[in-house]
């Protein structure tokens, strides 16, 4: 099997959510991946893309998003770019779950998500581009 990009820009708006869901949705099918990791990517596609909108864009909605899905021999790869503010993952603390139960607040797990469900989870910066590259393994 070649290597494949599959490309899809969005604008960081929560309306296009399902767009990039469903992107990513064909070409994990396309890809033969097994249904459950084709959810698991959808989901964490989901939290990073959410993320870029809240946190890089502090929800600017006219701001571009870009999606490439990249498939490999050996994985499928999403890799996610924004130009807003970077996420620093040397400061990123693991959430204390509990203490979150208990107050029944929404948010702030996204992160821990994305690294529970997919087998990698990179991130990188590039002058100002932003990117978060989310992995699944093909077993």
């Amino acid at each position: 099997m070649a290597n494949r990009i599959h490309k899809l820009t969005i604008p960081s708006s929560t309306r296009y959510l399902e767009d990039v869901r469903q992107f990513v949705e064909i070409h994990a099918e396309k890809a033969r991946l097994p249904e459950d990791s084709v959810q698991q990517l959808k989901m964490a596609v989901d939290e990073a893309c959410a993320n870029v909108i809240e946190h890089a864009y502090s929800g600017n909605t006219d701001q571009p998003i870009d999606i490439a899905v990249i498939v490999k021999p050996d994985r499928f790869t999403v890799r996610i770019r924004d130009e807003g503010v970077g996420f620093n993952p040397d400061a990123y603390q693991e959430p204390d779950l509990a203490r979150i139960a208990r107050s029944r607040r929404a948010g702030g797990l996204g992160v821990h998500i994305m690294h529970r469900l997919m087998d990698q989870v990179e991130y990188r910066q590039r002058g100002r581009t932003n990117e978060c590259c989310l992995t699944k393994y093909r077993r």
